[in-house]
């Protein structure tokens, strides 16, 4: 979170303070996503984004498969390469046994961050749309199209869905004992006093570890709203800075914001990968004595 403050920092240090140009781009840019009131008013702009992703990436995934090869080609071995790059990462993370109950999830997850973030990306995103005519030129007050990121409802609707996921995963794997073991549970081998109190300590552990999982969605949603959110910031203000370069100055900061939305993407599912694996693992049994000979 440090970094997005920091890029917030920055992109406010540009605009002077209460001046009309920091209130046009404030205007322009708000932190919520715009209801297009030409369909109804219901639909969203970033609604738009992530189906337009959602539709792109099931009709690439259908044309990659639609006729295997033994030798793959095209569409069909970027996307085996892409799946089994995925798959060996996570499995050096989270283990062979973790990987195939998970998989499904955490490759959905970040090639659809990662689509959104460069989509997003795209000239016209933020630009095109309803509006209204002024002595500069056409105003747009109503954008067709806003990163889908950059709108908290979706990336809190992803964590909460990795977070039902993850109590799914966690019975599945130790069940709704060994859930409140590893939470509650004192480790180690003492005795005496010291393993009552040991039991007092983890207990007080398990209780914050239950807080601390309950914000895990509101850090991740925060997280990758605040950083995609900074960036369309930034990427606005460079193009207003001076006029009649709106089209120059972004460009060295689309480079950086391509390497930005792969982080993030990556980041989330290594996230969601990390806190699985954390209430999955199992204790490794201690190895048996060898008998005396």
């Amino acid at each position: 979170m440090k970094s997005v403050f920091q890029r917030l920092l920055w992109v406010s240090m540009l605009l002077p303070a209460g001046s009309a140009f920091a209130t046009e781009a404030e205007r322009d840019l708000p932190q919520y996503a715009v209801k297009i009131e030409h369909w109804g008013g219901f639909i969203t702009n970033s609604m738009v984004v992530s189906w337009v992703v959602a539709i792109a990436l099931i009709i690439f995934a259908r044309v990659a498969t639609r006729d295997m090869k033994g030798v793959p080609g095209g569409a069909q071995n970027f996307l085996e390469w892409m799946v089994e790059g995925l798959y060996g990462f996570l499995e050096s993370i989270i283990g062979p046994h973790l990987v195939k109950r998970t998989f499904w999830f955490l490759a959905t997850i970040f090639i659809f961050i990662l689509s959104a973030n460069w989509l997003g990306l795209i000239p016209g995103v933020g630009t095109i749309g309803w509006g209204f005519q002024t002595p500069n030129g056409f105003e747009v007050d109503q954008p067709l199209f806003r990163g889908a990121n950059a709108d908290l409802n979706l990336t809190f609707a992803m964590a909460i869905i990795f977070f039902a996921c993850w109590i799914v995963w966690a019975l599945q794997e130790v069940g709704p004992i060994g859930f409140l073991k590893e939470l509650f549970a004192p480790k180690g081998e003492t005795t005496g006093f010291l393993k009552v109190l040991m039991i007092v300590i983890f207990f007080a552990s398990g209780c914050l570890e239950i807080i601390s999982i309950l914000f895990r969605p509101i850090s991740l949603a925060f997280r990758l709203y605040g950083n995609v959110f900074a960036g369309e910031t930034m990427l606005d203000t460079m193009a207003r800075l001076k006029p009649g370069f709106g089209w120059l100055l972004p460009i060295p900061f689309y480079f950086m914001e391509l390497l930005v939305g792969l982080v993030q993407a990556l980041v989330f599912m290594l996230l969601c990968a990390v806190f699985t694996l954390l209430i999955c693992q199992h204790e490794e049994a201690a190895p048996a004595a060898e008998p005396n000979t």
